[in-house]
């Protein structure tokens, strides 16, 4: 079976690598311009061209998708299918119309739950007990085309949105596989249509939604923390400087302990939320490196009764 890939990211990557290993034909993958990074603003390649050029697959990196140019140089290759990937922008109908079998996708969430870009830092953020990818056919529209698999993960209490990351980047690498093998003999694989009146959001994270607000419960604050890990970070203010913070546990679920935000016990950094407290257990502060909180708090008098924010 003959395949374009379109991806960017690691993510992405881990699939483009499966499809290698698994034999396909990889005609060519399409995958976002070098970006600049660094202080000296090197451009870097995105992973999935790294790993293609490795491979001696043709690279594409258009920056415009609708004014008929890609279209027409996919119809030019002929794939039998497409597999998208995470690769941060949507595809028109005259692409989705190019392949026989149509265009795959491989999504970090258990649709139609999380549609949208940061669909693995939401799952944390709302505390989701259960991740996993789904594999689709793409249509017209954000993350709502017809099902084909679905394989699901627990979520663990103190797991960050990025260890959950590299544990569906693998997931949904297997995910593909297994969907790829149901397209066997050139027939499309069977899907069923998701319940949009089960569909919720995934939008693009900011830096200011990492603000910590200490009125939520515990365990939201503890979410929020874990959900923003690595990027951007959960952050809140001490002594006048940017404290990120990294990794916490709930200390305690119920009660009101202190004032949101307060200081509760300077030896192991628990702070008060609107309901319970959580500890910090790794963080940076400005001008510093990241750190366990143990480290941090031997060089600071924190002190009972102190307000972060």
């Amino acid at each position: 079976m003959k395949v374009v890939f379109f991806g960017t990211p690691d993510f992405a990557a881990a699939s483009l690598k499966r499809l290698i290993e698994d034999g396909y034909e990889v005609l060519a993958a399409f995958t976002r311009p070098d970006m600049p990074k660094g202080r000296g603003y090197r451009l870097v390649p995105p992973p999935v061209k790294e790993l293609a050029v490795a491979h001696g697959i043709p690279v594409y990196q258009p920056t415009k998708l609708k004014n008929g140019a890609v279209a027409r140089q996919l119809r030019e290759l002929g794939p039998d299918i497409i597999v998208v990937v995470a690769y941060g922008r949507i595809l028109p109908k005259d692409i989705l119309d190019v392949p026989p079998l149509g265009c795959i996708n491989v999504h970090g969430s258990l649709l139609p739950a999380y549609r949208g870009s940061a669909p693995i830092q939401w799952t944390v953020l709302n505390g989701e007990r259960e991740g996993g990818v789904t594999t689709m056919y793409m249509a017209e529209g954000l993350d709502c085309g017809d099902i084909i698999l679905k394989s699901s993960v627990p979520v663990g209490e103190n797991e960050t949105s990025e260890e959950l990351y590299d544990r569906l980047e693998a997931l949904g690498a297997q995910c593909l596989s297994d969907t790829m093998k149901l397209f066997d003999g050139g027939k499309k694989a069977p899907a069923v249509p998701q319940d949009d009146s089960k569909s919720s959001l995934a939008p693009m994270l900011e830096k200011a939604m990492g603000r910590l607000d200490f009125s939520r419960t515990a365990q939201e604050v503890h979410n929020w923390i874990r959900g923003m890990n690595s990027w951007p970070s959960a952050f809140t203010s001490y002594n006048g400087k940017l404290l990120k913070v990294y990794r916490s546990v709930v200390a305690e679920r119920e009660g009101v302990l202190g004032r949101p935000g307060e200081v509760i016990d300077p030896e192991n950094f628990v702070v008060a939320c609107g309901k319970g407290s959580v500890c910090f257990t790794e963080v940076q502060l400005e001008g510093a490196k990241r750190m366990a909180a143990e480290v941090f708090l031997r060089g600071k008098s924190l002190k009972k009764g102190e307000v972060l924010g």
